[in-house]
């Protein structure tokens, strides 16, 4: 071997040894050791507590250090997987899941509630949703976007299979936010629930989102008492700067992965039966007589068709009909009269809460940790927007809390 030879593979042999090191540091650093990854998770969690009770409590008192604790301790142990699209057991689920499976008091017994709920996605918030307002003497219809994929709705079709009072529409749209296909998602199950054999007394209309503030005997109190057979439709007539609305025709696009409502350039004609438009929410509580007379009067139907090519048409629907002197549970001289459904709007802030401590999406706060303080003084019937793969640890919060309030508030024995 020439003295040249020997240098190359002297040479060789150091380019392997420091290929070998940086690689063993490499992989080092980018996958440590399993137990120091554990150890790491372990010092979380035993600073979590008693997970989650301990920082719920904090977190309703209004502590700020309990919110960033909370979001560390939500990162570790994740958003909660209650319901999968696996064969069910039905009689394990409804056990496994706590639903309420016999009325609370005979207050709720005599008076039933009929539920609409749109949804699209987060089957596990649905979950939490259809649990916390659950009550077998009540009746739900469940619209589920025809876009959503097919896996989502035999789960939730699944689901709903295990019990008599809970059902998926009929006739389904694919729904796209703030087009006309939202109101007809409502209008169907309407047309379902008014030949339902529960004789429910009020419908309240819900989405995927929502939760209740308040439990079912209190929604009960406040119908009966604060409108005693009136319908709530918060609203107040058209202002200026929303005539565009229904001043123009609009149009729904829905393509792959995207669907929106645009403006075009014609004009629309003047109201039907020379009705007042006003605008409201799309949220309300109405009779059923109400309901009967949205699905027969001519001057419904004749509404309901002009304001196919309107902008958001179930936030001028509901609120104009309603102001109908001789509709069944009128409410001619209401305003924003109503506490259905607490929701932070992005131009109220400073003016009707102290800013959203999540994040907004579409000028809508999607509640983080920070703004359980304010939801629990708040005296609405429902609250509006959570997202469980977001903030799981707010939902969780909220979950125990009703839960617990509806316990306290029951007049029966209670089931371990």
């Amino acid at each position: 071997m020439t003295q040249l030879d020997a240098t190359k593979l002297t040479f060789l042999f150091c380019v392997g040894i420091c290929i070998f090191i940086c690689t063993f540091i490499y992989i080092k650093a980018k996958f440590p050791k399993e137990p120091f990854h554990l150890n790491e998770i372990l010092a979380t969690r035993a600073e979590c507590g008693h997970y989650p009770d301990e920082i719920c409590s904090a977190l309703f008192e209004g502590k700020e250090a309990a919110a960033k604790l909370g979001t560390i301790c939500q990162k570790t142990y994740g958003p909660q997987v209650l319901y999968t699209n696996n064969p069910v057991n039905c009689s394990n689920m409804i056990r496994k899941l706590h639903f309420i499976t016999s009325p609370l008091s005979k207050e709720e017994a005599n008076y039933s509630l009929a539920y609409i709920i749109t949804i699209h996605k987060e089957l596990d918030m649905f979950v939490m949703l259809l649990r916390a307002i659950y009550a077998p003497q009540n009746i739900y219809c469940v619209h589920i976007d025809e876009k959503s994929s097919n896996d989502y709705k035999n789960a939730v079709r699944n689901l709903v299979a295990c019990f008599n009072n809970i059902f998926i529409s009929s006739k389904t749209e694919p729904v796209v936010y703030a087009g006309f296909s939202r109101l007809q998602a409502d209008i169907n199950c309407m047309k379902d629930l008014i030949h339902s054999q529960v004789q429910w007394k009020n419908v309240i209309n819900l989405c995927g989102q929502d939760y209740p503030i308040k439990t079912n005997k209190e929604i009960i109190n406040y119908i009966k008492t604060k409108w005693n057979g009136k319908n709530v439709t918060p609203g107040t007539t058209q202002p200026a700067h929303m005539r565009h609305r229904t001043q123009f025709s609009y149009k729904e696009f829905i393509g792959p992965g995207k669907s929106y409502v645009y403006q075009t350039q014609n004009q629309k004609g003047v109201p039907p039966q020379n009705l007042t438009i006003y605008f409201g929410t799309a949220y309300y509580i109405l009779t059923r007589k109400f309901v009967e007379f949205v699905l027969e009067d001519v001057r419904a139907e004749e509404l309901l068709i002009w304001s196919k090519d309107t902008y958001s048409p179930d936030e001028h629907y509901w609120v104009t009909l309603n102001r109908l002197k001789d509709a069944p549970g009128a409410t001619p001289n209401a305003e924003w009269d109503g506490n259905i459904r607490a929701i932070k709007w992005r131009n109220k802030e400073g003016v009707s809460h102290d800013g959203c401590k999540g994040q907004y999406v579409r000028d809508i706060c999607v509640y983080g940790l920070g703004d359980m303080k304010w939801l629990a003084q708040s005296q609405h019937l429902f609250a509006n927007k959570f997202e469980a793969s977001m903030y799981p640890l707010a939902i969780q919060c909220f979950e125990h809390r009703h839960r617990l309030r509806v316990l306290q508030g029951a007049e029966v024995p209670i089931k371990s």
